[in-house]
This record gives C-alpha cells, structure tokens and sequence, in this order.
C-alpha cells in the first residue's frame, strides 16, 4: 500500500502544477527588464546606413520600440495598426528591424506604409538580444528615462493599444 502513496503524490503534485500552467496566458510572460533600464545600443538606420540611432537620442520622451521583419507574417498582421497609430502622433514610433535584409524591409515599407519615426537596422539581431526578444514582432514602451515600463510580445491588437498602451502612454508622459 505504501509503495503506491510515493508516485500518487507525485501524479498529484504533476497535475497540480499542469493545471496552473495551462491558465497562464503565454502572451503575458514577465519580462525581466520592466522597469529597469533599456538596453543601451547605436546602430545605423535602415535608410541610411552611414547615420545610426541609439537610446541616449531618445532619452527625455516616451517612445515605443517596435521589432519587425519583413519576412514575419504576424508583423503585417500588426502593421496597420502602427500606421494609424503614427497618424495620431500619440510618441515616437521606433523600428527595430530584426535579422533582415536592407532591401526586403525597404520594399516592405514601401508596400504597407512606414509608421515610424526612423528605424534601426539590426542585421545581426544583437539589439533583439539584448532587449530578450525571442520573436517578432515584440514592442518595448520605454519612459523618458529611459525604462523600460512595458513590454507586447505578439502583435498589438486594437484592444491591447486601446486598453494598455495608450492609457500607460498618458501616465507617462504626464510624469516629470
């Protein structure tokens, strides 16, 4: 009888653990960066390689930091949603373009539209590696000192701009 309580306990413990598991939302997977500082990086535009961009020119406003790709399906899917976002010129929209060729995300831009302020070309994917990115698109809400403050893996969606993203925008542009 006791040989059977050892393993019944453990299958308990098992399932325990599974049925917590499975009501996590894996879109909302803590970063270990909210709140802390961003990453410091300098790398060269996307439209002109010989200028760059990196977070202490961005220091003293909210602005958010989209990774993309041309080659991401999920990026096009969120795409309109960043145009009409720069349209109401609510913070600096920031591209990060992630493990792309110059060429493909140009045309890309071309094609749907450029909401960004300007954009980073990140060819190597370091800037993504430094900022934990694991897939793209992913977006980073940073404050004007420059921490991080939230962070959407996955495409917006008019709900999660509507109800996170823009009422944190407010908060932290109202902060000194």
């Amino acid at each position: 009888m006791n040989r059977y309580l050892l393993p019944l306990a453990g299958f308990i413990v098992l399932v325990g653990f599974l049925a917590v598991g499975l009501k996590l939302d894996p879109k909302e997977i803590p970063s270990p960066l909210i709140n802390k500082p961003a990453p410091v990086f300098s790398v060269p535009t996307l439209f002109d390689a010989g200028q760059s961009i990196g977070t202490q020119q961005l220091k003293g406003q909210v602005w958010l930091l989209n990774v993309w790709a041309s080659w991401c399906t999920a990026c096009r899917q969120e795409h309109p949603l960043l145009n009409e976002m720069a349209e109401q010129d609510m913070l600096p929209i920031i591209g990060l373009n992630y493990k792309d060729q110059r060429d493909d995300a140009i045309k890309w831009l071309g094609e749907l539209g450029n909401p960004y302020t300007i954009i980073a070309h990140d060819l190597k994917g370091d800037v993504g590696i430094d900022f934990g990115v694991y897939g793209v698109p992913e977006s980073f809400l940073i404050d004007k000192k420059g921490q991080i403050r939230y962070k959407q893996i996955g495409p917006f969606t008019v709900d999660s701009i509507q109800k996170t993203l823009i009422p944190l925008v407010k908060t932290l542009q109202a902060e000194s």
